[in-house]
């Protein structure tokens, strides 16, 4: 019996969100997040990017706001798609990164405001989703 493809590790498989055909059509019309937020309110990627540019912005309760509902609407879509609440959440999965997104604004905000305990377990979150999601978020 092969081991081939087999996981050796005996953890769950990973998670990989289904791609939203519309949702990319949109983006690469260029729409803007809060009208993509508008329009695909069950998708990370729109909330996320709303988190990014509040943040970005200065407006960090907003922010928070935005990722917030990003992270929450993720954790929808995981468990949607068999996650357990454990496991990989591949970066390198396109549609995968709404939420990846979300995690790591979320934990920003939460440093932002004080809630170190929160960016800390957010921190841990995200490395075990995948563990080269912050810095390829950081680039």
């Amino acid at each position: 019996m092969s081991l081939a493809g087999k996981n050796l590790l005996d953890g769950p498989e990973p998670t990989l969100l289904s791609e939203d055909p519309a949702l990319s059509a949109r983006l690469e019309a260029g729409d803007e997040a809060e009208d993509l937020a508008l329009r695909f309110p069950k998708a990370s990627l729109p909330w996320a990017m709303c988190a990014e540019d509040a943040l970005d912005e200065g407006r960090t309760l907003e922010g928070y706001a935005y990722a917030r509902v990003g992270y929450h609407r993720g954790l929808d879509a995981l468990r949607r798609h068999g996650w357990k609440g454990h496991g990989p959440v591949p970066f390198a999965h396109e549609p995968n990164r709404g939420f990846l997104r979300a995690l790591a604004a979320l934990g920003r905000a939460a440093a932002a405001i004080g809630e170190l305990d929160e960016a800390e377990r957010i921190q841990q979150f995200l490395d075990d989703s995948d563990p080269t999601a912050a810095a390829q978020l950081s680039r």
